[in-house]
């Protein structure tokens, strides 16, 4: 129950740890609210202990309709319903493998392709736990999967049932990053990693399928830490590489795996020569899993993001660069220090034109792949910047086709708690490009095959630049959605998605998806059917802030 204020009261059945704490249930932006539409969380039976060992991440996985059967039985009326919707969708798609594609933006923001009759966090499409509990098992739906302790918890994102749908432990180990590939061509899509190092790749459809909270039909990589016995700090498939996956280590290290060949084959590598150089090896056999290791840096790689091509991975870590590179060529192509302390997360544009960054100096950075430079700094969280991510479905109530400002909107939460959304206007940082001055740490200048390479070589690690020289932005919107430190953000075509480091999620209705959630069916049907929207608006100078 909300009082009049908007709060949550004392005798609201919603999120029992908000309900002393008098966190709103919404948050105001120029299309209007975002509601506080559900929450999801471990089991209530999970012990203490687990906490706090691990931060939780999130990973938004969509399963692909299978055929089903022309009669269905023992459904619900309420998934009787949504199942018309869905069929009527697949009809005016022409069939499961129609034409049209939505994306959304997952955990390690990096862009996935859905087929034609997917939808994107349906927020609404069922009401009930007991309407979908089973029927989401036949491989359709769309989950969360998320880390406690030493559990990995699955729970379907179309049901307001809080708890998992399903949970899977490990022994004397803890998983500490995930990844779903949505383009996997055959049943593995899903990749763990763990703190012993070692990595598995399963089929998602496969555990939900099984009765057990063991993984089954696990492809076992780096056994028991054979290759690289440090921690496992991200993970992420690459873009189009048919199979092939990328590790982030505590110790600097990044493996390059390839799902299909044989886990435990040997892998030997050359010792690294210098620390604090890039540098790249190929593994002497060539059966060996991985194939490849990169030596990124002195200390732990905290966060890798791929561009939505595949061409280009961004590395951030505990020294404070943000790296990119060519993946291919495996060549350093630029990258620049945080004004101070570690960088924590990263996240790409849809277009591959900014990155964004966010770390211990409480800013968010926007990179420039064509200024090879921060071009803005965004000032509002009070402590860390733990998640970074575009929202590539938002397009502005206001845009004006006699506008030429072009506006992306992004997001960013900390451990202060906070949710922070902003808006940046193309005009507003351009600035006139500078060679940078002495003193940044290079790499090899490497061909001056790019239009840019006049004002920064290629290979060149930017310094901290000086508070003066970047333009500060203030945020859209600052709302307090958590009790705890966040750790993780991600954005669909209906809804925002917000984690902390304990293990709960909460889901916010955009204003127009919860007002196609209150029409009809026919009304939801044509809201699903709708083209993703551009990231790119052409919106007027007005700006709102709670």
């Amino acid at each position: 129950m909300k009082n009049a204020n908007g709060l949550i009261s004392t005798t609201s059945s919603n999120t029992a740890q908000s309900q002393s704490t008098g966190l709103k249930t919404y948050f105001k932006t120029h299309e209007g609210r975002y509601k506080l539409h559900y929450d999801k969380t471990y089991p209530s039976t999970l012990l203490h202990y687990a906490h706090g060992k691990t931060v939780s991440q999130v990973t938004l996985a969509h399963l692909k309709d299978k055929p089903v059967p022309s009669t269905p039985t023992g459904q619900s009326s309420t998934f009787s319903a949504t199942s018309g919707v869905r069929s009527a969708a697949v009809r005016l798609w022409g069939g499961s493998n129609g034409g049209r594609s939505l994306s959304f933006v997952g955990g390690n923001g990096t862009s996935k392709n859905l087929g034609g009759n997917s939808r994107i966090g349906s927020i609404g499409a069922s009401s009930s736990s007991n309407a979908t509990s089973n029927s989401n098992f036949d491989g359709k739906g769309t989950y969360l999967i998320f880390n406690v302790g030493d559990a990995i918890f699955i729970s379907d994102l179309n049901s307001q049932d809080k708890d998992p749908v399903k949970s899977i432990h490990f022994s004397n180990s803890n998983p500490m990053c995930h990844a779903f590939d949505q383009d996997s061509k055959d049943g593995h899509d899903l990749i763990i990693g763990l703190n012993t190092g070692d990595v598995y790749s399963v089929s998602l459809r496969q555990q939900l399928q099984d009765v057990g909270k063991k993984l089954v039909g696990a492809q076992h990589f780096n056994k028991d830490g054979s290759v690289n016995n440090s921690h496992c700090t991200c993970i992420a498939w690459v873009p189009g590489g048919d199979g092939a996956f990328v590790v982030g280590h505590a110790d600097g290290n990044l493996y390059v795996y390839e799902k299909n060949r044989d886990g435990a084959g040997d892998s030997s590598f050359t010792v690294v020569k210098d620390q604090t150089q890039f540098s790249v090896s190929h593994a002497r056999y060539s059966k060996s899993n991985p194939i490849a290791r990169w030596h990124i840096c002195q200390g732990s790689i905290d966060s890798i993001s791929f561009s939505t091509d595949g061409t280009y991975i961004a590395t951030v870590g505990r020294d404070g660069y943000l790296r990119v590179f060519d993946y291919l060529k495996e060549q350093l192509i630029c990258g620049g220090k945080s004004y101070y302390g570690a960088l924590l997360c990263c996240a790409w544009s849809m277009d591959g034109k900014y990155i964004l960054t966010g770390g211990e100096d409480d800013l968010v950075q926007v990179w420039s792949m064509e200024d090879r430079k921060v071009v803005a700094w965004g000032e509002g969280h009070n402590s860390w910047v733990s998640g970074v991510a575009f929202d590539s479905y938002w397009s502005s109530p206001n845009s004006n086709d006699n506008e030429e400002t072009v506006r992306y909107r992004f997001g960013s939460v900390g451990q202060d708690t906070q949710l922070l959304l902003w808006d940046l206007e193309m005009d507003e940082i351009v600035v006139p490009l500078r060679r940078p001055s002495g003193g940044s740490p290079t790499y090899s200048a490497g061909s001056q095959s790019s239009q840019w390479d006049s004002v920064v070589p290629l290979g060149t690690l930017q310094p901290a630049p000086s508070m003066l020289d970047v333009l500060k932005i203030s945020p859209l919107v600052t709302h307090r959605v958590h009790t705890e430190p966040l750790s993780g953000l991600i954005f669909t075509q209906e809804s925002v998605l917000t984690a902390c480091r304990e293990g709960h999620i909460k889901i916010w209705i955009r204003p127009a998806a919860a007002e196609s959630q209150s029409s009809n069916a026919e009304t939801l049907l044509s809201t699903s059917l709708k083209e993703k929207p551009s990231i790119l608006s052409k919106v007027g100078n007005s700006s709102h802030r709670q």
